[in-house]
């Protein structure tokens, strides 16, 4: 395989589904899965020196970062976490244009964070509507931006606040019998998802595990080697990864929809969690995060994701295998049982997956070939 053949070719599919220019999933709304798209654009067009990925990520952020800095459909009083994630785009556009509409941007979404409703021990509630509840994909969708955000201002409480989330929550999640996280903690014990003497969900979703995993390589890229908690984040990330390995599917190299679950009736071997945890092992082995995860690890999973997840016909590169949405709570009660997260509805080729196949993807080869001759 040449270097950045699968990660070209699955932007190039993404890109032959644009519209004049414009991708209907990712300008139609300002949302975490197309921040997470945009974001695997700008580190692939930094990796293969294309650069119209890129100008693809401008395109699609100007559609919502308007003159005077305000964000388009994007309300601060929801107190949204998941209205963060495609913040992080705006930091690159900012460095490279020195446009005050991106800077400006940026400080309308750390204002957000500022007033953000909090638990009792500083853990940002995953929503305004969802009270004192912290969810592992929250912290994926600010812990980065609040990084990027600390290292670019020189604002080192901004690491001490992502330092908070990341080593809260895991406090709060982690199964000690395991070593895994479940997906989120109510502090008011209030929810039926929950239980209801620790405050944990019941089971230990595999995207969820996914975007903390990713939230803990994408947002120590930015700490200072210095910062008192750096240590303590990658000893807990070591930890973690220990515990991923110890549930992935022996024959395919994959992760369960449930990991606390392999084996039982309906799991099923889910392509979007596999590809955040393939991406973010990878990662973490390539900066130097993880020591004692061999790499055999992420070469069996991203080997597994390609033999059964992956088809190509003249359209391009498809993802199968994906889990469409999963929470809990709401107004259409999501009570986080067994059978709840195998109702889900299976898809393909959805953002959901295919951002962090692509993700992946570029990792993969990076690990294969530091740098492009």
């Amino acid at each position: 395989m040449q270097p950045n053949q699968w990660s070209m070719k699955i932007a190039e599919t993404i890109l032959s589904q644009c519209e004049n220019g414009y991708h209907p999933k990712i300008a139609n709304k300002w949302g975490y899965v197309a921040g997470m798209t945009l974001k695997a654009f700008d580190w692939l067009s930094e990796w293969s020196g294309n650069e119209e990925y890129h100008l693809m990520v401008k395109r699609h952020m100007d559609l919502f970062i308007q003159e005077n800095g305000t964000i388009k459909n994007y309300s601060i009083e929801e107190y949204n976490l998941d209205h963060i994630n495609e913040g992080k785009n705006l930091f690159l556009l900012w460095n490279r244009t020195g446009e005050e509409k991106y800077k400006k941007a940026i400080q309308q979404l750390v204002s957000q964070l500022v007033g953000q409703p909090r638990t009792s021990g500083g853990g940002f509630w995953h929503k305004k509507i969802y009270p004192f509840q912290m969810w592992l994909d929250g912290v994926y969708m600010s812990s980065p931006f609040l990084a990027e955000y600390a290292k670019t201002f020189h604002d080192s409480e901004g690491f001490d606040d992502v330092a908070r989330q990341i080593l809260l929550i895991e406090e709060k999640t982690r199964n000690p019998k395991t070593g895994l996280l479940h997906h989120a903690w109510d502090e008011s014990r209030e929810q039926r998802w929950c239980d209801k003497e620790t405050g944990q969900s019941f089971h230990i979703w595999g995207r969820a595990m996914g975007w903390y995993c990713m939230a803990i390589v994408d947002s120590l890229e930015h700490f200072p080697v210095n910062h008192p908690k750096r240590g303590q984040i990658m000893g807990i990330f070591e930890r973690m990864a220990h515990a991923i390995k110890s549930v992935q599917d022996q024959e395919s190299g994959l992760w369960y929809q449930l990991l606390d679950q392999n084996g039982r009736e309906k799991n099923y071997l889910e392509a979007s969690g596999s590809c955040m945890l393939t991406y973010a092992l990878a990662k973490g082995i390539r900066l130097g995060y993880l020591s004692g995860i061999n790499l055999d690890v992420v070469i069996r999973s991203y080997e597994g994701i390609h033999k059964h997840f992956v088809t190509e016909d003249e359209d391009g590169v498809h993802l199968h295998g994906i889990c469409r949405g999963a929470g809990l709570g709401g107004d259409k009660y999501r009570d986080g049982s067994y059978d709840y997260y195998m109702s889900e509805q299976i898809v393909s080729d959805d953002l959901m997956g295919v951002a962090p196949f692509l993700l992946a993807s570029i990792e993969m080869e990076k690990l294969a070939k530091p740098q492009i001759i």
